[in-house]
């Protein structure tokens, strides 16, 4: 290039995961508080506010003697199958329902398996152990996902992300002190070792569904993978219902409340599967998962004046505390290494060919448009790409 490129070394050093202290160092304050960062941020908390929802509902069913994990999760499978699945049945090209079943039915069948699954351990395990250890053993999906999605996805981090996630993690133990101190230590002791278990392998499945997500969604569509797990979730869903809850729904006592109840669940679940997929694909399903430990403490919040739990301090802290870890999470983007190319001009030609006339500022040639990261999703790869070789452009 010419004599400036030098100087924006250390600007590629840090995307690629080279020299992040140098980037830290070049990071204004306005480059890390992006509209796209608020925006993630803004989309992770209302999904966690739709968690919160469903917690809310639960507890309400639970007071009213209602304890059928899986005719809930069966309604959102439902209404997933009656939008997702019959708009991917009305496809008339290679996306078509029937098309995708052919080559990829197992694929999606272990996906709605591991899904439903780890929805029920997590439910189940309410009844054997206590809240607070629950709240702390669920923070294993994180582990999990980072690991999985290293191995899978090829996601590689920095040192700034594993702070990160550490700094997420003393904001829930932050939050299951205060639980402790206001004396919220609820559930059940029946068999804490049975319970702790199903809330390790609930994480370590919802670990798994999550990867499977994350990579429907950005190299197939969210379409296929919503309609797919519609597709699925009903039909293991409904077995399991119809073997393990049959007496439990029959003892329901209906009335409009018990209604009004479920609908409002099943509306939460369906809208966090429906929009879930978005925030997957516009960060990580890692980053997603930091952004929901929040949800306990928007249901700690709405506990305060609908079933008057006790107020902490420490809650706040707990929510400031998780926001600035899922911030420094994001602040640093991760990246994914490419295999070697035969010709790194032929894929910079490739990009060249992708960039569009709004992408240009007065007087930038192609080149300065990919190398300053815009025009296309591929620009952060070509430029890691041409770190770690060497090559001048």
């Amino acid at each position: 290039m010419d004599g400036s490129e030098p100087a924006e070394s250390s600007q590629w050093d840090g995307r690629c995961g080279g020299s992040w202290t140098a980037k830290l160092r070049g990071y204004k304050l306005k480059d890390v508080f992006t509209w796209r960062l608020l925006k993630t941020i803004a989309m992770g908390q209302a999904l966690s506010m739709l968690i919160c929802g469903t917690a809310v509902c639960c507890q309400y069913l639970a007071e009213a003697g209602v304890e059928t994990p899986m005719l809930q999760s069966f309604l959102n499978y439902v209404l997933l199958l009656l939008t997702y699945t019959a708009s991917l049945s009305l496809q008339k090209d290679d996306r078509n329902m029937f098309q995708i079943l052919k080559t990829k039915w197992w694929r999606y069948l272990l996906m709605g398996l591991t899904d439903v699954e780890a929805n029920y351990a997590v439910v189940k395990a309410y009844q054997f152990t206590t809240l607070t250890s629950i709240q702390l053993l669920d923070c294993f999906v994180i582990p999990v996902l980072m690991v999985l999605s290293w191995i899978f996805l090829k996601t590689r981090y920095s040192l700034v992300h594993f702070v990160a996630v550490s700094v997420c993690l003393l904001g829930v133990g932050a939050m299951v002190g205060a639980d402790l101190l206001a004396g919220r230590d609820q559930g059940s002791t029946s068999d804490v070792l049975l319970g702790d278990g199903l809330v390790l392998v609930s994480a370590a499945l919802y670990a798994v569904s999550n990867v499977c997500q994350e990579y429907t969604v950005k190299n197939l569509s969210r379409g296929e993978f919503l309609g797919m797990m519609g597709l699925f979730g009903t039909l293991i869903s409904g077995i399991q219902l119809a073997v393990l809850e049959t007496n439990a729904v029959a003892d329901i006592k209906w009335n409009w409340k018990i209604i009004l109840l479920f609908a409002a669940y099943a509306f939460c679940m369906y809208a966090l599967y429906s929009f879930m997929p978005l925030v997957v694909k516009m960060t990580s399903a890692t980053a997603v998962n930091l952004s929901l430990l929040t949800s306990d403490l928007f249901s700690l919040f709405c506990g305060m004046f609908l079933f008057h739990f006790a107020f902490s301090g420490l809650y706040i802290v707990s929510f400031v505390v998780i926001t600035v870890g899922f911030v420094m999470f994001n602040a640093m983007p991760t990246y994914t290494p490419v295999p070697e190319l035969t010709s790194i001009g032929e894929e910079f030609e490739e990009l060249r060919g992708k960039v569009y006339l709004k992408d240009y500022e007065p007087g930038e040639t192609t080149t300065e448009v990919l190398l300053e990261g815009r025009g296309t999703e591929e620009t952060e790869t070509l430029t890691c790409f041409t770190e770690e070789h060497g090559t001048k452009m």
